[in-house]
């Protein structure tokens, strides 16, 4: 799932699962429950190792 590589994917230690700690307003929220997106609009790959591996 793209969620588990996002920058934007936060552990909370209280209720012990991981969040999507984007800050969205109520419109945005909104569209992006409504499930119309075929991919998250705001996925940012928090893979920090990713350029290293394409200078490779």
């Amino acid at each position: 799932m793209e969620c588990d590589y996002c920058a934007y994917n936060a552990y909370d230690e209280d209720e012990e699962e991981y969040y999507c700690s984007v800050n969205l307003d109520e419109d945005d929220m909104a569209r992006f429950m409504s499930h119309k997106y075929k991919k998250c609009p705001y996925f940012k790959n928090g893979d920090e190792y990713r350029v290293v591996r394409h200078q490779m």
